[in-house]
């Protein structure tokens, strides 16, 4: 038997099933995952509201990938965060869900030239070492302030976030997003967040 000619064979027809089962789910899970994320801040004391759907915030970023869409988004009030996104991306494998924290900026000056931001972790060894520090590399400018803010560095120590941390600017939508993987924050993960997103506006 030529496993070589039917593996892909086999892999197109995971694609083809799986894939529109990954969107059905998409579309029936994903209010979940934003309610359930709106009653969590509101739990540790963020002002937070559901908004209604196909705001302009739940555009940003869906350009990337075909299978990725707006689940919905969540308001906040008196936070340097002004919205989150709640993001689904299907796949033949299912459905993975990831937060976009939005960050409004209306100066339109530099905005061209920031550049994507990404958190990234120190061991204290290569196989199952604890994290010992935090870096962030990409835009020279906002990674040197984000490197040297040792408050916001010792909470994410704190807090370990699971996955990484993406800042993305979005000079078309006039937003910056900080992307993560869905999760529930703690207060102090959230609070981090918070800072994070008054170091993009700072920065713009």
């Amino acid at each position: 038997m030529d496993w070589d000619a039917i593996l892909p064979i086999v892999f197109g027809v995971l694609v083809v099933i799986g894939l529109p089962l990954a969107l059905r789910s998409l579309k029936k899970g994903g209010q979940k995952q934003v309610d359930e994320l709106c009653q969590d801040l509101q739990g540790i004391g963020v002002k937070a509201s559901v908004l209604q759907r196909d705001t302009s915030q739940g555009k940003l970023g869906q350009r990337r990938s075909w299978g990725q869409k707006s689940a919905g988004t969540i308001k906040l009030t008196e936070r340097n965060i002004d919205s989150i996104n709640v993001i689904g991306v299907a796949s033949q494998y299912g459905v993975h869900y990831f937060l976009d924290y939005l960050v409004r900026n209306y100066n339109s000056i530099g905005r061209q030239n920031k550049k994507k931001t990404k958190m990234t972790r120190k061991k204290s060894s290569a196989l199952r070492g604890t994290v010992i520090d935090i870096e962030w590399k990409g835009d020279d400018s906002l990674a040197q302030k984000l490197n040297f803010d040792y408050q916001l560095k010792y909470k994410l120590l704190q807090a370990a976030p699971k996955g990484s941390i993406e800042i993305f600017p979005e000079p078309k939508y006039e937003y910056a997003r900080i992307r993560t993987t869905y999760f529930l924050p703690t207060l102090d993960l959230f609070e981090a967040m918070d800072i994070i997103a008054k170091h993009i506006k700072s920065w713009y």
